[in-house]
């Protein structure tokens, strides 16, 4: 008889298997090496923020590195992040705390570790600030990276009126 251990981890990976934002889409696939590792190139549009899009990159390891090198479950937490004006500017209910909202979040485990896209919006300077991280559950990462976005300026409109 297999322990309660046993199916909360089997049901716990095929949670981290859905995608939190269906609206990701793959635009590019470079090949790295010959073992057919690639670095993936994701748009990631903002679910709450229309006209902003976030271009995400990140390492997926080919079956023969996995073999290779042993890790069998994990990329490594290597990513970068670039966000930029796409159309006009409408922002939905979004958070407004200084932890922000998870954006877009990918799997690069089994079951551990994710990737995370944060929106942070900052009152005081009027931008809006995408904080890509990779997110454990027993050890955290200090990689990360930023991109923002001035409204300073630009004609926005807020659904719920811009916050004083």
């Amino acid at each position: 008889m297999r322990s309660p251990k046993f199916f909360a981890a089997i049901a716990a990976s095929f949670l981290v298997a859905a995608p939190v934002s269906a609206s990701a889409e793959v635009i590019g696939k470079v090949g790295v090496d010959w073992t057919g590792n690639d670095i993936l190139v994701d748009a990631v549009p903002d679910p709450e923020v229309s006209g902003i899009t976030c271009h995400v990159t990140y390492f997926d390891r080919s079956v023969i590195d996995r073999l290779r090198k042993g890790n069998w479950f994990e990329d490594p937490s290597n990513n970068s992040i670039a966000c930029r004006q796409t159309g006009p500017i409408e922002i939905g209910d979004i958070n407004l705390s200084q932890s922000g909202e998870e954006v877009f979040r990918a799997g690069l485990s089994l079951i551990w570790k994710k990737l995370v896209v944060t929106r942070i919006y900052d009152k005081k300077n009027d931008t809006l600030v995408y904080l890509i991280h990779s997110r454990q559950l027993t050890d955290g990462s200090a990689k990360m990276a930023i991109s923002t976005i001035p409204l300073f300026g630009q004609q926005v409109t807020w659904k719920n009126g811009k916050p004083k």
